[in-house]
């Protein structure tokens, strides 16, 4: 858990500040698509929409402010225990107002940003957007919820601090990428979800020294047999063991070369699939696995 512990260094250098009073003048910012948002004061009572948006609060070291999260939040332990404000069937307006935020962040996942920006705007409580689209906005995002919390310094030093890890792991990763493909869940039709090469998660790949096998696709869905075909070097599953085994136990996996050599490898769904610091730690781990040799 590197990125956490450095974040609670970072955290700790930073609590008289954080601790201080409310800043006097507004916050001013433009969010992640553009849209110009004033914050009258200092956040103290804050309502991320989304595990990925309450870990980017929590880096900057302000868990005490989140007052309310959606119920997929379970990262760090302390906002699993938060008021839930929605979950699978959508959210509340009326939970979300219950928790009186002065702050609210959001993306368009699960309609979220079409659905929670009319009602509070009428409310009057401001609300930001962030996109995760490939790991460089991950890192700006922290920059930004540092910004519409009153603190735009400690999250200049959280993100600039990752940026450096990422950096480090550049200077060591091959200069053959083995191909990779990393199945992020199962469908009842037969199909899997992959990552694809234009998301956060292909682009952690790409960063950790990997390089898609599968040719760029608009969907996340494909048949076993696209994967067949690709025989990547290296098949990676974001998920549990007995899922995988379950999975290559099926007709025509152990085709693969990955598969036939032992390289098929578990990966953290935490850090893969929830764009947040901790994708950092998942990056470093995969780059370590990609530089090893088959045996």
């Amino acid at each position: 858990m590197k990125a956490l512990a450095l974040i609670a260094a970072l955290a700790c250098a930073f609590s008289c500040t954080l601790a201080g009073p409310a800043a006097a003048e507004p916050i001013r910012l433009t969010d992640a698509v553009g849209r110009d948002v004033e914050i009258a004061r200092s956040p103290q009572r804050i309502v991320p929409i989304f595990a990925s948006n309450a870990e980017l609060v929590a880096a900057l070291g302000l868990s005490e402010r989140v007052v309310g999260v959606e119920a997929y939040t379970r990262f760090p332990p302390e906002l699993a225990r938060k008021p839930q404000v929605g979950g699978r069937l959508g959210f509340s307006v009326d939970a979300i107002v219950a928790q009186r935020p002065d702050l609210l962040i959001v993306t368009p996942a699960r309609q979220a940003m079409h659905q929670l920006i009319d009602p509070m705007t009428r409310l009057g409580i401001p609300v930001i957007v962030l996109l995760a689209r490939s790991v460089a906005e991950v890192m700006d995002n922290l920059r930004l919820v540092g910004q519409a919390t009153g603190v735009p310094e400690h999250g200049e030093a959280v993100a600039r601090a990752l940026e450096a890890r990422l950096a480090a792991v550049a200077v060591i990763t091959p200069a053959q990428p083995p191909s990779v493909v990393m199945i992020t869940g199962r469908l009842g039709n037969g199909l899997v979800l992959v990552a694809r090469a234009d998301t956060y998660t292909g682009d952690a790949i790409v960063r950790a020294g990997g390089r898609h096998a599968l040719p760029r696709s608009v969907v996340a869905q494909v048949s076993p047999e696209a994967i067949i075909a690709a025989d990547p070097d290296i098949l990676l599953f974001a998920g549990m063991q007995a899922d995988l085994d379950a999975l290559i136990a099926q007709p025509g996996w152990r085709l693969l070369r990955a598969v036939r050599d032992g390289r098929t490898h578990l990966v953290s769904r935490a850090q893969f699939l929830i764009p947040g610091p901790r994708t950092v730690d998942g990056i470093e781990t995969l780059a370590a696995l990609l530089r090893k040799r088959p045996s």
